[in-house]
């Protein structure tokens, strides 16, 4: 069963990844399911280190200090070489002008940068905003997870999505929205409190609140209607609404779906989102995210040489900048990151008791 799991939250990682391509390589006036599938990603994220932290401080052993060290350890390992593999690439290739500022993206400040310049130049390196709302994510939330006392992890959690709600109510007092709204932590941190309460409430995952049950329908198909609505003509008040909306009105459908998906769903659902061709995209996801945008970059440098159009959005930048890229991803998995996974299993998140590492009695610590 807890290879069920396993896959298929890989699975929704394929999922969240493939939003990120189609809104990327073949959307021709854009898309909002990117965005969703990044903030899928969020959920997640919250939902599994918080998890990990949380059954580390169950265990017998609990060491706040060895836990801590672990954690940034094994994350260390985990996002740090493939992540500063690509910033060298593109510093030395210099695509787009990135030398000039790739100290912000080399201190996981993507997203102060972008949202101080108001516009997403660098292009190559843009999606690193998220990466980066991630890694500061990573450096505060253990702290509160394995310090404050055990029943007040999910008070902190809702205490976080109420400060970035408000946070979005300030915006309309600024005027004109800039990329600020989106990018800085507050804008974010929601989602990955969503998932961070969802493992400080593991009672949901096996039996959902009335309240969730009768919202998660029509929830869910809102959410549809605001990702695949067509740009139109708005007031400032309207516009408001409808960014709110689209932010807002997912969450409680994400996170059931990650919540459902960490238990097992059973049926025809939980048997596709667990296919061996999902689980294996989910696995190297991260890969995906990280070179998408500089193959393409290098793609539509290479236009005369492609005997197909991958200049501008469509079926022919897809085929093309998505093969390479997941064919990038698979070797940088196959030969980079999964042999540097390997020596977590010298970061034990508590203290080993004889012959076998703790960390094995973690259910999925193998896989943060």
């Amino acid at each position: 069963m807890q290879m069920v799991r396993d896959q298929q939250l890989d699975g929704l990682r394929a999922v969240a990844v493939s939003m990120v391509l189609y809104a990327h390589f073949f959307a021709a006036d854009g898309s909002h399911l990117g965005h969703l599938g990044v903030r899928l990603f969020f959920v997640l994220s919250g939902f599994l280190i918080t998890r990990l932290l949380l059954d580390a401080r169950d265990a017998a052993r609990f060491e706040p200090a060895t836990a801590l060290k672990s954690f940034y350890a094994r994350r260390a390992l985990r996002i740090f070489p493939p992540y500063f593999a690509v910033l060298a690439a593109v510093f030395f290739l210099d695509l787009e002008r990135s030398k000039e500022v790739m100290a912000w993206h080399a201190l996981y400040l993507s997203n102060f940068w972008y949202a101080l310049q108001n516009e997403w130049t660098p292009w190559v390196l843009c999606h690193t905003w998220s990466l980066s709302i991630e890694e500061q994510f990573y450096l505060v939330w253990p702290l509160i997870v394995l310090l404050v006392p055990r029943r007040s992890v999910a008070g902190v959690c809702v205490g976080v999505i109420v400060c970035s709600l408000a946070y979005r109510f300030y915006w309309p007092l600024t005027g004109t929205p800039s990329l600020a709204r989106d990018l800085l932590p507050p804008a974010s941190m929601d989602a990955l409190a969503v998932g961070a309460l969802l493992a400080a409430r593991p009672s949901w995952r096996s039996g959902w609140p009335a309240w969730a049950k009768l919202s998660w329908m029509p929830l869910s198909l809102a959410s549809l209607f605001l990702v695949w609505s067509k740009p139109v003509a708005m007031t400032p008040v309207v516009a408001w609404f409808a960014w709110i909306g689209l932010e807002v009105v997912p969450l409680l459908p994400l996170a059931m779906l990650v919540g459902g998906c960490s238990k097992g769903i059973g049926g025809l659902a939980g048997r596709l989102i667990a296919l061996s061709p999902l689980a294996a995209l989910g696995r190297i996801s991260y890969g995906v995210y990280l070179f998408h945008a500089v193959v393409l970059a290098l793609v539509v440098q290479a236009q005369p040489f492609i005997p197909v159009n991958v200049s501008d959005q469509g079926a022919g930048r897809f085929v093309v900048a998505g093969a390479l890229t997941l064919i990038l991803a698979s070797v940088s998995w196959l030969f980079f990151e999964k042999p540097l996974n390997g020596l977590k299993r010298h970061f034990p998140y508590v203290r080993p008791d004889g012959g076998a590492g703790a960390a094995a009695a973690i259910p999925g610590a193998s896989r943060d």
